[in-house]
């Protein structure tokens, strides 16, 4: 699921990202280095996914011959909540 260049970040927290729009999206996690995450999430689609607690989730949503950031969201609020 995770793809990664060289070491893992130690701490990883499990998240949850859910598509509201109608439009495709292209999901990136640019600002860890070392670290490569990228994934298409369809309209309604829930994407589950490990990331370090310090990642952003970009939100790209596709458009005729474009892709547009429409969000950058930090992965700790996308943290899902254990009981």
């Amino acid at each position: 699921m995770i793809k990664t260049l060289e070491s893992q970040p130690t701490q990883l927290t499990f998240c949850s990202y859910c598509n509201p729009s109608p439009r495709v999206q292209v999901v990136r996690i640019t600002n860890i280095k070392n670290w490569y995450f990228e994934r298409v999430v369809f309209p309604q689609q829930t994407l589950v996914f490990d990331a370090p607690r310090t990642a952003h989730l970009e939100i790209h949503s596709s458009e005729i011959a474009t892709a547009i950031q429409v969000d950058c969201i930090p992965c700790r609020r996308l943290a899902v909540k254990t009981v």
